[in-house]
């Protein structure tokens, strides 16, 4: 008997350990991570870790005490070489074996590399050293570029500024965040950007990277200290893979988070999933709470359950002193309201054809639109029509179209 072995020593790792005995489960539990850490928390990586007066140190989601209390058998610091489903076991890069009953692949995603010799010259962000890296080189003066104006890259360049950096940011698309944020809410963003001090470069491609500098295809180049390579992420499929398991952005899973093989599960960064609140759209949500949330279905249904995944997505950034907010699926809701309930904010509502509401997507100071897009969370997940003229009209509370 071999328990269950969970793959991943990240968010949904180290919440599937805590569920699983939350649960009941008495049986053996064995954590493999590559990293010599135990599980921490890594939205801060991007941030304070990097802009924090004095350098701290992970925040750990699981530490020794809790490790004890848990009773788990961590492998750390450990490379797995392949899965022998028929064997049902996991097969160590020092040729040991680990059998399980079930197991669970939160294997999560790695940084996108620049294409070609070009992305020798640029670092990626992943785990607390590598933040420890771009925190020593983020000196006052010095000049960093980032490419890539996604989530990570605008992190990293408001960081790298709050750090004394001169910055400049490059986006070959049309507009930062073209993946599932309003251009309404991404001109929010890049406005900001460009008032803290930024040097937005976007819809330009890039011609070549050298050690020191980034040429433009417009002629410019932009002098480096250190560039930053921030495009994306893909999911890491490599068991998976050549375990034969069933692929589709990510490893591909049933409602339930179960494999193509029966006993295997996925969960987090690594995993896509049909979601049945959105006609069975098959979507992979790269996002803290999904972690979490995916890790609570997963223990239950490694034990013996068939719970599917309907939580409704949710994501969160911080830029500057702005909160950015996005709940359900934008894109499902061709019909947009917007809302401004405070100075400096803004909601949009994104409707669908026949009146429900399929996502909400806002910005503003601090927490000012944080009641408002949880209160459109829950009106998402009751599959709500609400009238576009209430969510229009400030003088008429959300809550209140929680009746209807």
């Amino acid at each position: 008997m071999g328990g269950i072995v969970i793959i991943g020593a990240g968010m949904a790792g180290a919440r599937a350990c805590i569920n699983l005995r939350a649960s009941g489960y008495e049986g053996e539990i064995t954590l493999i991570g590559e990293e010599v850490h135990l599980p921490y928390d890594r939205p801060p990586l991007s941030k304070s870790t990097i802009t924090d007066e004095q350098e701290a140190g992970p925040i750990w989601l699981l530490d020794h005490s809790i490790v004890d209390s848990l009773k788990l058998k961590t492998l750390l610091g450990m490379h797995v070489d392949s899965l022998d489903t028929a064997g049902k076991a996991v097969v160590l890069g020092d040729g040991r074996r680990v059998a399980y009953d079930k197991l669970l692949l939160a294997t999560g995603a790695k940084p996108r590399k620049l294409p070609g010799a070009s992305g020798d010259h640029a670092l990626t962000l992943r785990d607390h050293r590598d933040a420890i890296e771009l925190r020593r080189r983020f000196q006052p003066g010095k000049s960093i570029v980032v490419i890539g104006g996604g989530f990570i890259g605008l992190e990293v360049a408001s960081s790298a500024l709050k750090r004394g950096c001169s910055v400049a940011l490059v986006e070959m698309q049309p507009r930062i965040l073209m993946r599932g944020v309003p251009e309404a809410i991404a001109k929010i963003v890049h406005d900001r950007h460009v008032q803290a001090g930024v040097n937005m470069c976007v819809g330009v491609g890039i011609a070549e990277i050298t050690a020191h500098a980034v040429k433009l295809a417009d002629g410019r180049e932009i002098v480096a200290d250190t560039i930053i390579a921030g495009i994306g992420a893909a999911p890491e499929i490599r068991l998976a893979q050549q375990a034969g398991l069933a692929i589709e952005n990510g490893i591909a899973c049933n409602a339930e988070l179960q494999t193509s093989e029966p006993d295997i599960y996925a969960a987090g960064d690594c995993c896509s999933f049909p979601h049945e609140l959105f006609a069975g759209r098959r979507m992979r949500l790269e996002a803290w709470r999904n972690a979490q949330e995916q890790a609570a279905t997963v223990a239950e249904n490694l034990l013996g359950g068939h719970k599917a995944h309907t939580n409704i997505p949710w994501f969160w950034s911080d830029q500057y002193d702005l909160s950015l907010q996005i709940a359900g699926v934008a894109d499902l809701g061709p019909h947009v309201v917007q809302r401004v309930p405070a100075p400096g904010a803004l909601l949009l509502f994104h409707l669908a054809d026949d009146g429900r509401l399929m996502g909400v997507s806002g910005i503003g100071p601090g927490n000012s639109v944080a009641r408002d897009v949880k209160l459109a969370e829950m009106m998402i997940a009751k599959q709500m029509k609400p009238a576009a003229a209430a969510l229009a009209d400030v003088s008429v509370p959300l809550k209140s179209l929680m009746k209807g």
